[in-house]
């Protein structure tokens, strides 16, 4: 009926109807506030420097770094399309800056544009053409970026002067801006499921439609522009030599993120601000880090935060699936919208089925009735 349009899916015979609920984003987004406020405690405790000063715009400009590979990682999660090839294509893009800035940002940093948009582009003819899982496309794609970045033999000095620290609060505050529009505007139900089309509903072998391809062509390009431009913040803003890593460290971080900030990893589902916030907090925790000496791993880092992603995935779809889409077989009542079960309805009992005996009846003028007889078949008393 009309009155059910707004609670369909574009695909009503498979996915589940109803409205994804936010409440269960925006309580955990309290979790992330709170634990980013921790942090920034600590900092301020411990090293109060480091959030001062010149200190605290390049931490603005890591920031900003972390949270454009946390974007992107986002975008390509949120299509159910998840992009492998972050990580290396930023350490790429920042061993090319580094080479070629002396020649000025713009001049250097056109012809890495030009690369990661075909780059994007070769992934997605795969994804969404040949509709093969995202991740391996992008693997193979992150694979072939390695190939050029272990072509260098050691760190890169970087040539160029420019210094982005001087526009740290424009850099971060863009991102900030971007990432919280892109959660408001991801809350709308329209926007939000055209988003998520590509996530599969059925065999996930069945072809999504033209719209789902390019919203996964469109999302698998802008997560590579935005890596690039990690790349070259990370480049830029560092303080020393830009070393030749795989950059699969930089994927774990960025997709860790992602998840760990709301996004599921299944596709469609996320928060409104869960990006942001992650990005902060594991920003403040690797400077908390550096500044401790506690010598962790880029990739543990990683490594931890993806596995606790996976956890808050595992919630986002269990608390955040429309209420319409519960088991109508379930007998454990129905979930409320908080994710607390609401009053039990008990089972309705099923009548049973006439019996009927395998004996043959017997004609009524040859039965003998016995239950008017005494208790051992002797006449009634």
């Amino acid at each position: 009926p009309a009155a059910a349009l707004e609670d369909v899916f574009d695909d009503p015979a498979h996915g589940e109807p109803g409205r994804d609920r936010i409440a269960v984003h925006l309580l955990w987004e309290l979790v992330l506030l709170a634990a980013a406020g921790v942090l920034v405690f600590l900092v301020n405790r411990d090293f109060p420097e480091a959030i001062r000063g010149e200190q605290l715009d390049g931490l603005l400009v890591f920031g900003a770094a972390v949270g454009l590979l946390t974007m992107g990682a986002g975008i390509t999660l949120r299509t159910g399309a998840p992009n492998l090839a972050l990580g290396p294509v930023a350490v790429a893009a920042g061993l090319h800056f580094a080479e070629q800035s002396d020649r000025g940002v713009v001049a250097a940093m056109v012809p890495a544009a030009v690369v990661v948009v075909a780059l994007g582009l070769a992934v997605a003819v795969l994804v969404a053409g040949f509709h093969v899982p995202a991740w391996a496309a992008s693997l193979a794609a992150a694979l072939a970026v390695v190939v050029f970045i272990q072509q260098r033999t050691g760190p890169v000095e970087v040539q160029g002067g420019y210094d982005p620290t001087r526009h740290a609060s424009y850099l971060f505050g863009g991102f900030a801006v971007a990432s919280l529009l892109a959660g408001l505007f991801g809350t709308t139900k329209a926007i939000r499921r055209t988003v998520g089309r590509f996530r599969p509903v059925a065999d996930p072998a069945l072809r999504r439609g033209g719209v789902a391809a390019t919203i996964v062509t469109l999302a698998t390009i802008v997560s590579m522009l935005l890596a690039m431009l990690a790349g070259v913040l990370l480049a830029a803003g560092g303080t020393g030599p830009v070393p030749p890593t795989t950059g699969f460290e930089w994927t774990a971080v960025a997709i860790g993120a992602a998840l760990l900030g709301g996004t599921s990893a299944f596709g469609r589902r996320g928060g409104v601000a869960g990006g942001l916030l992650a990005a902060v907090a594991l920003s403040l925790f690797i400077r908390y880090a550096d500044e401790r000496d506690l010598d962790i791993a880029l990739a543990a880092i990683g490594a931890v935060v993806v596995a606790a992603g996976l956890v808050v995935t595992r919630m986002v779809e269990s608390y955040g699936r429309p209420r319409s889409a519960l088991d109508p077989d379930e007998d454990w009542g129905t979930m409320s919208d908080s994710g607390t079960l609401s009053d039990w309805d008990p089972p309705r009992p099923v009548p049973p089925e006439p019996w009927t005996s395998p004996v043959p009846g017997q004609p009524a003028e040859s039965r003998t009735d016995t239950w008017g007889a005494g208790r051992w078949g002797g006449p009634e008393r």
